[in-house]
C-alpha cells in the first residue's frame, strides 16, 4: 500500500527545458550583479565558504566566485552552493513576475487528487529546498505549496545514492515499501528501489528504452 509519494521535478512534474532555457540563463545573467550587491551578506558568504571547501582554494572576490559558478552552471554541476545561490536569484525573478514555473497539465490535478486522498506529498530535487518552494509557489497552476508536506535536496544526499532514499524514508517516518518515488531518471529509480521504495518512471516524451520500473507518460496514468 502506498502511504506517501516522493517526486522529482525536472522531467517529472515539469519540463527540463524550463529549467535549462529559463531558470539557468536567468541565474547566469544576474549572478555577477547579485554577487557584487550581496557579497557581504551572511547567507552568501556561507555559500562562498562552501565553494572554497569544494574547490580547495580561497575565494576572495565576487569576480572569482562568478567565474567558478558560471563554469558550474555550464556543466550543470549539482553543487549545493550553486543551487543555493541560484535559488536566491530565482526568488527575485519569480516575485517580479519575470516567469512562472512550468508544470505539465496533469501535474497539479494529480497532486490535488493525491493530497485529497490523504497522501503526504514530498519533493526531492537537486535544486535547493528554497528553490523548490519558489517553484511550486509560483507555478503555472498557482501556489501548490499547501499540497506539499516537505522537500529534500542535495543536503540529504546525491539522487543516485541509495542511502539518500533511506534517509528520506526515515524522515517521513514510513517503511520504504510504503513510499512511491517518481522520476524520469532510471538511475535515481534504481537507487530508490534498492532502498526499498516503490518506483515509477515518468516517460514524458514516450521515448524511454526498456525499463525495469513501471512506466507511465503522465501522472494521470498512475493508479494509487
Amino acid at each position: 500500500m502506498i502511504k506517501a509519494i516522493v517526486s522529482d521535478i525536472e522531467g517529472t512534474t515539469s519540463s527540463i527545458s524550463f529549467v535549462k532555457e529559463v531558470l539557468f540563463p536567468y541565474a547566469a545573467k544576474h549572478l555577477p550583479d547579485f554577487l557584487q550587491q550581496h557579497w557581504q551578506d551572511n547567507a552568501v558568504q556561507t555559500q562562498i565558504l562552501a565553494m572554497a571547501d569544494l574547490t580547495g582554494t580561497p575565494i576572495n572576490t565576487a569576480e572569482e566566485a562568478n567565474r567558478i559558478l558560471q563554469g558550474w552552471i555550464a556543466e550543470d554541476r549539482k553543487a549545493t552552493p550553486l543551487k543555493t545561490l541560484q535559488g536566491m536569484i530565482w526568488k527575485a525573478g519569480y516575485e517580479s513576475g519575470a516567469y512562472t514555473a512550468h508544470l505539465y497539465p496533469d501535474t497539479a490535478p494529480a497532486l490535488r487528487q493525491w493530497h485529497d486522498k490523504g497522501l503526504p506529498l514530498f519533493i526531492y530535487s537537486s535544486g535547493s529546498i528554497a528553490a523548490q518552494k519558489l517553484f511550486f509557489r509560483y507555478s503555472d497552476a498557482g501556489d501548490l505549496t499547501p499540497l506539499l508536506s516537505d522537500y529534500f535536496d542535495t543536503t540529504t544526499g546525491a539522487k543516485q545514492d541509495t542511502d539518500s532514499y533511506r534517509k528520506i524514508a526515515d524522515h517521513i517516518g514510513l517503511a520504504a515499501e510504503h513510499i512511491l518515488f517518481l522520476s524520469d531518471i532510471e538511475a535515481e529509480l534504481n537507487a530508490a528501489r534498492a532502498a526499498g521504495m516503490q518506483t515509477i518512471l515518468l516517460d514524458r516524451e514516450q521515448q524511454a528504452p526498456h525499463s525495469e520500473h513501471p512506466v507511465v507518460s503522465a501522472f494521470s496514468e498512475i493508479v494509487i
